[in-house]
């Protein structure tokens, strides 16, 4: 039997740190909420690592020791970066010589003055031969493979969908590329793959502008050439709004997006680099350009903006949720309506609101043509019902405060 040690990211950027022999079932009950605690107000959660062990005492001494870790450290454990764990443990072993060690048992990122690690204390190595992974082992990140029973593999790469293959070219800044993962993850997407991106990979500025699309960046896949991002797609579309020197179609989104629906096999989009965009040979290799009607004045989007447009215009025939329009309330059966009418009429008449007499049969057809007009609901009735009765009885007697 296996146990496992494990992290979820939460809501709120957060991480929270567990064990359980039972990880699928455990993962999902914090997604819903059923488990008390951290993570219930800190929802959605998404399982970022984990790793499993021969005896429950093990995974429970993983989960104390990765608790008592500092956000960096742990978030070197999830990207699998061994030397920066190591250097990590380092620091944290030359405060523990003048610091009290506090509990491991918060939730919380502060940062920690101590280690409460007994294998860095004894040898100052770190932790990362401790959780050297086994073959074999899933590394999750996405609680939609989870709930399917995919691999993670089978979910990264699953060429069962013909989701889109986002391919951004020479990505200079890592604040486009996390904005660009958001993008993707709005509408159901999630393989980027990078093409030379200028500063490499990965950008410790990528994550927080993906604001939660961690799982896109996790994995993305980094080449050297646009030819060899694309060589397992059929279909690539180059999106770019300059005209070029080249015989090929030009497809708006809803075309590209029709296209890329009626194939099975794998399609790609591609970015080009935000200041000069897909250079000739890199749109040559595309089978056809996709453009967006723009200002011909002004027709720069960012790497962002360009990704989302293309990215909503494919979901649109996706299966993603679209929130249900809220029903409107049936309406009010003619008498009620009447009676309101006649209630209004009753407490106005007493005020002596009709006036001249003369004017009273067209003040009253007005009122009424207000009041039937509306389509106004049982209780939006008795509503306004409730309000006349308060204008027109004694006033309550208020608490004093």
């Amino acid at each position: 039997m296996s146990f496992y040690a494990y992290i979820l990211r939460c809501g709120d950027g957060s991480y929270y740190v567990g064990h359980s022999d039972d990880l699928e079932t455990r993962v999902r009950a914090h997604q819903s909420g059923l488990i008390e605690g951290y993570t219930q107000k800190r929802r959605p959660v998404v399982l970022v690592w984990s790793q499993d062990f021969g005896e429950r005492d093990e995974a429970f001494r993983a989960e104390r020791q990765i608790k008592g870790w500092n956000r960096a450290k742990k978030e070197a454990l999830i990207r699998g970066d061994w030397e920066a764990v190591r250097l990590l443990s380092r620091k944290l072993l030359l405060r523990s010589s003048f610091d009290t060690p506090p509990s491991a048992a918060n939730q919380d990122e502060r940062e920690p003055r101590h280690t409460t690690d007994p294998l860095i204390l004894s040898s100052g190595l770190g932790q990362a031969e401790r959780f050297e992974r086994p073959a074999g082992v899933n590394r999750h990140s996405n609680p939609l493979i989870l709930s399917s029973g995919l691999s993670e593999a089978e979910g990264r790469v699953s060429k069962d969908t013909n989701n889109p293959v986002i391919v951004l070219v020479r990505p200079q800044l890592g604040q486009n590329i996390g904005k660009a993962a958001r993008a993707m993850l709005n509408f159901g997407l999630t393989e980027m793959r990078l093409v030379a991106p200028r500063d490499g990979w990965p950008n410790p500025d990528a994550g927080p502008a993906a604001s939660g699309a961690d799982v896109v960046l996790e994995w993305a896949q980094v080449f050297d050439t646009v030819a060899e991002a694309i060589a397992d797609c059929t279909q690539v579309f180059a999106s770019t709004v300059r005209r070029r020197d080249l015989v090929m179609p030009v497809l708006g989104p809803e075309q590209m997006a029709d296209r890329i629906h009626a194939s099975p096999e794998r399609s790609a989009i591609l970015f080009g680099a935000e200041r000069s965009g897909l250079e000739t040979d890199e749109v040559a290799l595309a089978d056809a350009i996709v453009t967006v009607p723009i200002n011909p004045e002004f027709g720069s989007l960012n790497l962002a903006q360009a990704v989302i447009l293309l990215a909503y215009e494919w979901s649109r025939r996706s299966n993603l949720a679209v929130p249900t329009a809220k029903e409107l309330e049936p309406a009010a059966p003619h008498g009620e309506v009447e009676a309101l009418i006649a209630h209004l009429d009753q407490e106005l008449d007493s005020k002596g609101y009709f006036h001249p007499p003369s004017r009273t049969q067209a003040t009253r057809n007005t009122l009424r043509t207000i009041f039937t007009k509306t389509g106004w609901s049982s209780r939006e009735v008795k509503a306004v019902r409730g309000i006349i009765r308060a204008l027109v009885g004694p006033p309550r007697n208020r608490a004093k405060t």
